[in-house]
């Protein structure tokens, strides 16, 4: 008698859209994702100086970071009941210093060239780097955060100039805030989520400031034109950087994380340069190299990078 028929043999199983994403990502090199992620970021910034014209610098910020909750919450759908109220109190605090670091830093480069707010800022990163590390190649780099201070608010800026003080004070309250973003956020990324937390933060941003900035941001969006370019500010500055941030960060040590951050000044420069004909100064040239060397100098040496997706 015949034997039972053979049983088919199993099909493969299907690849969704989500593991074919995942493997496109794992086959481009991550620094790719970082040097996309500051073109990105910073040609939203570009692209924000247009609305100037018809909203506040903290109008278009509060544009920015409601787009950008819209988009992230609608991507993570986050469940708020899962959450004890301390990480919803952490995530909710991280999110009012994010909005608060996106209104000063609006509000500088409505003053200030793009690529010398960028570089000023780079004072919260690099002062955290130079606590937070120990021995001589952290008080270098505080010596080279100096110096690019003095190249570009001492030689590169006029402070005797009431408005570009105005512009400088609005920058280092945002280098400040990015300090505590850096803090807060390595904190909450190594117990959960960055990403989850970033659309939690966002989301409450949003809510906090709208009384403040929401009427005036709306009533200027009086055209189709204005609104598209108010999404891509959102979707440029805060949706896209921070999601290819992500995607590197599971595949770089602290260390080249940094190294490849520290291109942003340049990477801002040439970007005002391009599309909003800022010429950098020969004092701002010299204080983006210094900038830079310090950034990579104050994460040497390397320390684990507890960020999750």
């Amino acid at each position: 008698m015949p034997g039972p028929e053979p049983l088919p043999a199993p099909r493969p199983a299907s690849r969704g859209k989500g593991s074919a994403l995942r493997a496109a990502s794992i086959a481009i090199p991550a620094p790719f994702f970082l040097v996309g992620s500051g073109l990105t970021q910073y040609l939203g910034a570009a692209l924000a100086v247009t609305l100037f014209a018809v909203m506040t610098p903290a109008e278009v910020a509060w544009v920015r970071i409601a787009t950008g909750a819209v988009v992230l919450l609608a991507w993570r759908r986050p469940r708020i009941w899962r959450f004890n109220p301390r990480d919803l109190a952490a995530s909710a605090l991280f999110g009012i210093v994010l909005g608060g670091m996106n209104i000063c830093f609006y509000e500088a480069i409505h003053i200030l060239p793009l690529g010398v707010a960028v570089s000023l800022e780079f004072l919260g990163p690099v002062t955290v780097a130079v606590v937070t590390s120990g021995g001589w190649s952290g008080r270098i780099a505080g010596a080279l955060a100096f110096a690019r201070v003095a190249c570009i608010g001492g030689l590169g800026l006029d402070l005797s100039d009431t408005k570009q003080l105005v512009g400088a004070a609005w920058v280092l309250g945002a280098a400040a805030l990015w300090a505590g973003y850096i803090v807060m956020g390595q904190s909450i990324a190594s117990r959960r989520s960055g990403i989850t937390n970033l659309a939690l933060g966002c989301g409450t941003a949003a809510l906090v400031f709208a009384p403040f900035f929401s009427v005036g941001a709306v009533s200027a969006l009086n055209s189709p034109k204005l609104v598209v370019v108010a999404v891509g500010v959102g979707v440029l500055s805060t949706v896209i950087p921070y999601s290819l941030e992500a995607l590197a960060m599971g595949r770089l040590s602290a260390a080249m994380f940094a190294l490849f951050n520290s291109l942003l000044p340049a990477t801002s420069a040439l970007i005002g340069a391009v599309t909003l004909r800022q010429l950098p100064s020969a004092w701002s040239l010299v204080g983006l190299v210094l900038i830079s060397v310090a950034v990579g100098l104050a994460s040497y040496p390397p320390q684990p990078l507890h960020r999750r997706g």
